[in-house]
């Protein structure tokens, strides 16, 4: 099977790949097959019979601290029928918890265990419910609030409309809240969203998350169950997340991105975009940049 390495730029470093595209394919003998996705910002370049991974040793010692996300995969089956996307930290900027906690006073110790949670380093379940236990009294008009603060992620809206145009499913699978989770996923026009959902009662935040709470094991079997539904080989879904909690999911999935990943998460994915942003998403299954909608 021919496999294809693609090199993808982060924002800042368009000039560095037009320099390096073509000086990584002619140090790997296969200058004819540099293939621009977006000039200066994706190219593929197939490789044939070339061995793929020292084609990628290769290219990832040529690009040294460039900022330029390499990614090898089979040729074939590059445009999935299936889109499965964390939420925090990966369609948005937020941590919304933190956000929450922010607002509340409580920030450090909220935002502590969320970094050791995304490490891998705590219990997901325990991690999620000590830090709303901290949420407990505060009035709902603090979640309109806060909801205010979220930030897409660049490339997020164009990711989602693209793939569906092209006929994709499309889910948005978080381990945060859904009244986040919804408004971002009607937003950008997710078919699917599954998330947790925090428990109120009169105007005010509990302080305890709704049983059964998403987790590592439940994103993956929502891709499973999703693709399933939708008679999609698992060979033709694709997943994207960043934290600990996403890696069962990443690893289920044909092929399961780490966006930006915590440095745990960084060490156990096969492919990582550390630097491009979500169009990057789109690069890797192929799409020119005259096939985005914007």
């Amino acid at each position: 099977m021919g496999m294809v390495l693609t090199l993808i730029a982060g924002p800042r470093d368009c000039s560095n790949l037009l320099h390096l595209a073509p000086t990584i394919a002619a140090a790997l003998g296969i200058g004819s097959e540099l293939s621009w996705l977006a000039p200066g910002e994706a190219c593929d370049l197939m490789l044939g019979m070339t061995n793929a991974e020292h084609a990628e040793t290769t290219a990832r010692t040529l690009i040294g601290n460039a900022g330029i996300d390499v990614l090898v995969q089979p040729a074939a089956r590059r445009r999935k029928q299936l889109l499965v996307a964390d939420l925090e930290a990966t369609v948005i900027e937020n941590e919304m918890l933190d956000e929450l906690a922010e607002r509340l006073g409580v920030r450090l110790p909220v935002a502590e265990i969320t970094q050791r949670a995304m490490n891998g380093e705590i219990d997901f379940v325990t991690a999620l419910e000590t830090r709303v236990a901290l949420l407990k009294g505060a009035r709902v008009e603090v979640i309109e609030e806060v909801a205010k603060r979220i930030r897409l992620t660049p490339g997020a809206r164009a990711l989602v409309a693209t793939m569906r145009r092209a006929g994709s499913a499309t889910a948005l699978v978080s381990g945060g809240f859904t009244v986040f989770a919804e408004r971002v996923g009607t937003t950008l026009g997710f078919e699917h969203i599954v998330a947790n959902r925090l428990d109120l009662m009169d105007d005010r935040i509990v302080g305890t998350v709704q049983r059964p709470i998403v987790t590592a094991e439940t994103k993956r079997e929502a891709l499973l169950a999703l693709a399933v539904e939708f008679g999609i080989g698992l060979t033709e879904t694709i997943a994207v997340g960043d934290g600990a909690n996403d890696l069962p999911m990443l690893a289920a999935a044909g092929i399961g991105l780490a966006f930006r990943p915590k440095p745990a998460v960084a060490e156990l994915a096969r492919w990582r975009l550390l630097h491009a942003d979500l169009t990057g998403v789109l690069y890797a299954q192929g799409y020119r940049k005259d096939e985005i909608v914007i």
